[in-house]
């Protein structure tokens, strides 16, 4: 508020006249006071309202004029008589409003003083208005981004820490900045953006135009907005948990099934809107064991839907199993159009949670459900390890690899291949992967050093070490096939050995292998 605003007033319109000191009509003004008279003492941002009239000489308004000035207040109004030229000469040349004015002085405080009360009021209000929409009950986002635009009149929105929106919307360059002081407070090209922490998102504001005005009122509204947010959050929260231990352990029933399912199970699995009947492509998305699962589970579910693909997705300790039901065998065209939009939505969803994906066949009925999730759990681990192909995998891909997975899962043979690359395990230049990419690629060496970021001379320089060290000839075809299980069932074990540093005291490097060549 200044004095220039303040004379918009009705009441202050045509009943205030600006004699001297306009230069200061746009001091920052926090209130107006009615004085006795002129020796009163200012306050800075003060307007002095003198409420009885002061005689046109009285040399104490040049006194009142210092002061105001040495105290950095908003100005003087005076009434009854001007004051001598004198003092408005000094008005000026201190910028320091001087006002007369005919009516009555105390009115003119008490309207002044409304007008400014009038952002708390409104603040209050909108408080208050908060409170009574929200009440005590847990409500969703939605509902609460939509009281407040009801009571806001401006766009909202729920943003998640990359400003993406989770209900409702703002402008699509309004984005919160991570790392600066809460609550947010954003310029914009026509208003202002306001946002909110509330856990792990923002409650977002977009006022512009004349409601850019009340930036200083919403913010508390924010707040209570805020904490009704985190109640839902938290209710929610567990209400997910329960729901993911229930589907997990229904999940688990069925996959360990060996006969028809009985009546109970077929309950449960209707209860949660699954389906027994038809073909099933089992689908799993495995992640990092940081993620959590059960809070990301509908972001997997959203980035499916965006490809079409309408599953059953289920949070698993490792990431997420589901699967798709047709009515009838699925043609291999749609099979395949199906994988297609498997992996876009896995590319997706790859920009923030680092996953892996695999994909089954199609089976039918209850155990072909189990079969088809063994598979694309199968394809997962899979590709995990091959970054050649984007991290997507379909069982279909893998033909006799398939099947001799399932060989390396015995209890005898994990040993056996640990025992049989060992002499790559301690030495130098990550030779336990580099063989297992080079038998991927089928022995290219542009392949292989395309996979790993290096050279195909390096390449070279780890396949001739890696016979000289396993006494063994990789064109061998039997020699070939042992030890490309082997280094794929050490790789993919539990236990997998850590890279080897790329040069060890007492061991030789790629580079200085390549140079003594």
């Amino acid at each position: 508020m200044t004095v220039r605003r303040m004379l918009t007033l009705e009441s202050w319109a045509g009943a205030v006249e600006v004699l001297a000191g306009a230069a200061g009509l746009d001091r920052p003004l926090t209130t107006v006071r009615g004085a006795v008279d002129t020796a009163h003492v200012p306050a800075a941002g003060e307007l002095v309202v003198v409420v009885r009239p002061v005689a046109g000489t009285d040399w104490q308004i040049d006194a009142l004029l210092r002061r105001c000035a040495d105290a950095g207040s908003a100005g003087v109004v005076l009434a009854g008589t001007a004051p001598p030229a004198a003092s408005r000469l000094l008005a000026d040349r201190l910028a320091v409003p001087l006002l007369l004015t005919a009516a009555a002085p105390l009115d003119l405080v008490v309207d002044a003083r409304l007008s400014l009360a009038a952002p708390e009021l409104d603040r209050a209000e909108l408080v208050l208005a908060t409170h009574r929409a929200l009440g005590e009950r847990l409500r969703p986002p939605e509902e609460i981004v939509g009281v407040l635009r009801r009571l806001l009149r401006s766009p909202v929105a729920l943003l998640d820490d990359r400003g993406e929106p989770l209900a409702g919307a703002v402008a699509e360059g309004a984005r919160i900045r991570l790392g600066e002081p809460v609550p947010q407070h954003h310029d914009l090209a026509d208003g202002v953006l306001l946002a909110h922490p509330a856990a792990t998102v923002w409650v977002a504001v977009e006022l512009t135009g004349a409601e850019a005005a009340r930036a200083d009122v919403v913010p508390p509204v924010l707040a209570v907005a805020a904490g009704a947010v985190q109640r839902w959050l938290l209710a929610n929260r567990l209400e997910l948990e329960r729901d993911a231990r229930s589907r997990t352990a229904l999940l688990g029933d069925l996959l360990r099934l060996d006969t028809e399912p009985g009546a109970d199970l077929r309950r449960r699995v209707a209860d949660a809107g699954w389906r027994l009947g038809g073909w099933h492509v089992g689908l799993h998305v495995g992640v990092p064991s940081a993620v959590d699962t059960v809070a990301r589970t509908q972001e997997v579910v959203r980035a499916l839907r965006v490809e079409g693909v309408d599953a059953v997705v289920v949070a698993r300790g490792d990431g997420w199993t589901g699967w798709v039901t047709f009515d009838q065998e699925p043609t291999a065209e749609r099979v395949r159009s199906l994988a297609a939009s498997l992996q876009a939505a896995h590319r997706e969803l790859r920009r923030n949670l680092g996953t892996h994906l695999g994909v089954g066949r199609p089976h039918p009925r209850p155990d072909g459900l189990a079969t088809t999730v063994a598979e694309a759990s199968d394809a997962a681990r899979l590709a995990a390890t091959r970054p050649e192909t984007g991290h997507f995998l379909h069982v279909d891909q893998l033909g006799l690899a398939q099947l001799l997975l399932e060989w390396t899962r015995t209890d005898t043979f994990e040993p056996a291949a640990r025992a049989l690359v060992a002499p790559l395990l301690s030495a130098t230049g990550d030779l336990l992967r580099t063989l297992a990419t080079y038998l991927d690629a089928e022995s290219s060496l542009a392949e292989t050093a395309l996979a790993l970021g290096i050279h195909r001379n390096t390449v070279a320089a780890r396949v001739s070490r890696i016979e000289r060290l396993l006494g063994v000839d990789l064109a061998q075809p039997d020699e070939r096939l042992a030890l490309h299980l082997a280094s794929r069932a050490v790789i993919l074990s539990p236990g997998a050995a850590p890279r080897p540093a790329r040069e060890i005291r007492g061991g030789e490097s790629d580079e200085f292998e390549d140079r003594r060549r």
